[in-house]
């Protein structure tokens, strides 16, 4: 007996269907500019409280976003997840309580390029401390997996199961945090809360670009992975490749950056700023380049931390993070780069009149003048 097709029930993203039911906007692109996404009112946040999802191309599987607009005065309703949070503040200022447990609260007040994470399933609570501005927040989050794995919204938003162990020491709440020395590249800073990113110190990477300085988080002892890259000025990153899911956000500085498939004849461009997101694809390679009159800073988020790698090839890549692609690492050393991306930067720092530090790794009068 021949079934009838139109009722089977297959090739199902219980991510995308929830987000259906949310009634918010859907915003898709290879990179956004988050300042801009246009929101709507958000009834599971609460009253007045509006926002968006955003679905860049290279998101994978494990990672989604959702842009978050409390208005002046406003506050979110309390909340608990069964799945890992990592936000982002844009724009405004405010405060948040999370509640512990046994009558203990821990609250902190937060702005513009703030950091933090509430412990999984922990209750917590956005505050608006401003009577005229709105704040806007970005999570990243892994609920697209959480939810096509269990296929059931109310397991993960109204399950009280506590996580006490996720909490950290109090001091975590008030931006305090531990140092973690691995090795270039490697060093952790634990914490669930980063008042300002613009402002933390960073170790060196010298190995990931000239002057590059990098520090990776681990927030609440989640899955999630964060960390945070600068670039000075008149400099820029080597190229690298990954998988999916690296979200990529612009916090300082502005810039550009370069992708491309192996093979690729062309390269596509993304210009950015603060408040730009774009998540590279599987396998492309991408170099952030910095064109400002500052340091540019930017924030990478995505799961697998360098305390729980979740996947197999996070553990791969933790381990050798800045093996260049001869060694059957990930990374392209300056000296086995196209040599057009030398040109193509020198030509945008005349334009901006920003000088090169360059020099000690190109012979720049050569390429200026266009000899090989």
């Amino acid at each position: 007996m021949a079934s009838d097709t139109n009722s089977l029930r297959y090739l199902i993203d219980s991510y995308r269907d929830w987000m259906a039911r949310e009634g918010i906007p859907i915003v898709e692109g290879i990179a956004v500019d988050l300042n801009g996404v246009e929101t709507a009112p958000w009834r599971r946040l609460g009253t007045g409280v509006r926002g968006a999802f955003v679905e860049l191309r290279g998101r994978g599987d494990f990672v989604g976003l959702h842009v978050i607009d409390i208005p002046p005065g406003g506050a979110t309703d309390w909340a608990h997840r069964l799945f890992d949070e990592v936000f982002y503040v844009l724009s405004g200022h405010g405060s948040a309580i999370v509640d512990a447990g046994e009558g203990q609260r821990h609250g902190f007040e937060w702005g513009a390029r703030a950091l933090f994470s509430p412990p999984l399933n922990t209750p917590y609570r956005l505050f608006n401390t401003s009577g005229t501005e709105t704040v806007r927040i970005v999570s990243a989050n892994d609920l697209p997996f959480m939810l096509n794995v269990y296929r059931n919204e109310h397991f993960l938003f109204d399950n009280k199961f506590p996580f006490p162990e996720r909490l950290g020491r109090k001091g975590y709440f008030a931006g305090e945090g531990d140092f973690l020395p691995v090795r270039p590249g490697k060093h952790m800073w634990e914490t669930n809360f980063v008042p300002d990113l613009g402002l933390l110190s960073l170790p060196e990477w010298e190995a990931r670009g000239a002057g590059s300085r990098n520090i990776k988080f681990i927030l609440s002892d989640s899955s999630m992975h964060a960390h945070t890259s600068e670039m000075p000025v008149g400099a820029y990153k080597k190229g690298h490749r990954h998988g999916p899911g690296a979200h990529v956000f612009a916090v300082t500085g502005s810039g550009y950056t370069l992708m491309w498939n192996q093979g690729d004849t062309e390269f596509e461009r993304h210009e950015w700023r603060h408040g730009f997101v774009f998540a590279p694809p599987e396998g492309v390679f991408h170099q952030h380049f910095n064109t400002g009159p500052e340091p540019a800073r930017y924030l990478a988020v995505s799961m697998g931390s360098n305390r729980y790698p979740v996947l197999a090839h996070k553990m791969k890549l933790k381990q050798a993070p800045d093996a260049s692609i001869q060694e059957g690492g990930a990374q392209i050393n300056y000296e086995d780069q196209d040599p057009r991306i030398h040109s193509i930067w020198l030509s945008e720092l005349a334009k901006t009149g920003i000088t090169s530090r360059m020099g000690k790794h190109f012979d720049e009068e050569r390429i200026r003048e266009g000899r090989s």
